[in-house]
This record gives C-alpha cells, structure tokens and sequence, in this order.
C-alpha cells in the first residue's frame, strides 16, 4: 500500500513514524509547506520527500493521511474526495460549520471514506468505560464527568487559527460523552475564563472554561478544561451510576496529589502532553485506517462524528458569549439537508 501524508509538523512525523514500520505500507510520500522539513522526515524515515501536494495525488498513492493545519483541511479532504481516496485527517474538519458541511459533501458525492483523527475512541482507559456502560455494569448513568488540562498553552500562532478552546480541545471530551455513553447531547450552558496569560485575551479565547451538557435520557455531563495545569497534562472521565462508579485516566501518572493522610503519592513522572499520553491510541487509530483502506473493518470515526462533536462546541461557543442555556437544534447549520 502507498501512502501520501500531508504535513510534516509535530503530529504529522508521528503518524509518519507510525506508517513507516506498519507491515502493510510498502512506500510512505510525505509532503509540506516547508520542503526542508519533509526531505528531513522522509530521509530520518526512509520514506520519500514529494515537492508539494500536487504530487500526493498524482504520484499514484492508494490513501491520503492529512496533518496540516486546519485551514487546509476541508479543502485537501475534497480532493481526495474527487481523486476517489480515502482519506484520515486530524480533527478538524474544518474550524466551523459551512466549511465541515461543504467537505462531508464532496465526501458523500464521491462516495469515499473518511476517516477523523479521534484518537481517545482507541486509548484502552475510553474503551473500558465505554464496554462498562453498554454492559449495564453502572446501571442507570447518571453523571459524567470529564476534563482536559494542558501543561502549557499552546503558541500565539496556534490559538490565532485554533477556532477556540472548545473547537480546538475539548471537542475531544464532547466525542467521548457521546461515544462512551452511547447518548446524544440536548443543551449546554457554557462559560469560560481568559485570567491566566495575555494571550487568551490577545485572541479572544479563554485558558479555562466548563460546560454543563445535559443528554437526551437525562444524564448529566460536565465537561472542565484548563491551558495552563502546573501539575502535567492531565485526562480523566468518571462516569457514576446507580450500580457503580469508573473513572478513565487514573494511573501512577495523573498528575494529581491527595491531601489525605493515607492517600497515594503524587506521581513521579506525570504526563507532559498529549502525545505521549495517547502514543499508543494515536498508534491504534492509523492502524484501523490501513485496515478500513483494505477493506477489512467499518470507519470507526467517520466525518459525521466529528460533525457531532463540533456542533456541541459551536453550542458551547453560543452559550458562553450569549451566557444562556442553548439547545443543540439551534445549531443545525443545513446539516439535514447535506446528509439527506
């Protein structure tokens, strides 16, 4: 199988490193806007170093994986489209709702696969909660409870075009809620908070914020981020029901301290970022990919997935500037139309 791969930044030379040693891939093209950067990857990786985009598509590649930044996205995904592959691409699809619709319909008209860079759907912590509460091991669900903190804020230039917080960041939390609990979200209340380094107020964005995310059987969801967590980066869900209590992403290396006597001690190496957090979920979803490609398994996370998970955080951006409870019908942006 040959491989083109768009964008040789920080998560695109993961994947690549990924793809390079994957038995299935017998030749890895990789491309960027920096043509020193791909020639540089692709030498380190024994791939090999395309002079920009044009050749991906020309070249003869069986699949496209995407990992520019977001403003390339909805547009690289519609060539793909009308050139008849598949595609992975990094979520976004774009960093609103005309430019994810105009994608999924090049997708939809070309009849192609695309598959989004959720990569929590394949962190073994998500999958075990999710098993427990489809096998009614919690009983009736009643809170969850989700947050994501950065050790450090982003770069300037990255929350320029990130699209926000909740578009850019715990849009992950809100695709975990629905793919854990199996259940839609109805409304949000959301707010946030831009005290922390001037930049968030350079760029209108906040560095803390939370949503309250009632579901469409009742259930109660929180969802809690923070851009600049001193401790490390730190991932948790804990879902309580009648039955039980789980909680997802509580190991020796939660970044976290009891102030119990008898509590566990802090941990001795917490995790830095998400990269290292999620290695080896990043690692599963580029495999399930060449497996989707071969035609041996269904898209575990297609456009209209992360559609849903970005209309939540097109909800959540209403509610924190409007600061009212938003229903999620209020959000439909054409969506029935395009899916039809």
């Amino acid at each position: 199988m040959r491989i083109g791969l768009i964008g040789a930044g920080r998560i695109g030379t993961l994947h690549a490193a990924t793809l390079s040693r994957h038995r299935d891939v017998g030749a890895l093209i990789v491309t960027d806007v920096d043509p020193a950067r791909a020639h540089a990857l692709a030498d380190r990786l024994g791939a090999t170093a395309a002079p920009g985009t044009d050749e991906i598509f020309t070249w003869g590649v069986d699949a496209v994986v995407i990992t520019t930044g977001t403003a390339a996205h909805g547009e690289l995904i519609g060539r793909a489209a009308r050139s008849g592959l598949p595609v992975f691409c990094e979520k976004p699809i774009a960093v609103d709702l005309p430019g994810t619709l105009a994608a999924l319909a090049e997708v939809k008209a070309a009849g192609t696969v695309l598959q989004m860079g959720f990569q929590r759907r394949f962190d073994a912590g998500y999958a075990g909660a999710r098993e427990a509460v489809r096998a009614g091991r919690l009983g009736r669900l009643h809170t969850v409870r989700a947050l994501t903190a950065d050790r450090t804020p982003p770069s300037a230039s990255h929350l320029r075009v990130s699209g926000g917080f909740f578009r850019d960041t715990l849009v992950h939390d809100f695709d975990m809620v629905r793919w854990v609990t199996g259940r839609e979200v109805v409304e949000v209340y959301a707010t946030g908070s831009d005290a922390g380094p001037e930049v968030f107020r350079e760029t209108a964005d906040a560095d803390t914020a939370a949503a309250v995310l009632t579901l469409d059987d009742g259930t109660l969801a929180t969802v809690t981020g923070a851009r600049v967590n001193g401790a490390g980066y730190d991932v948790r869900m804990e879902l309580a029901g009648e039955r039980d209590t789980v909680v997802v992403g509580l190991d020796d290396r939660t970044p976290i301290a009891s102030t119990e006597p008898a509590g566990p001690p802090p941990a001795d190496k917490p995790w830095p970022g998400f990269l290292e957090r999620f290695a080896a979920a990043y690692e599963g979803e580029l495999g399930a990919f060449v497996q989707v490609v071969r035609g041996e398994r269904e898209n575990p996370c297609d456009g209209w997935e992360a559609l849903a998970a970005l209309r939540v955080a097109e909800t959540c951006e209403i509610s924190r500037r409007e600061r009212r409870a938003v229903r999620m019908e209020e959000v439909s942006g054409g969506l029935e139309t395009v899916r039809g």
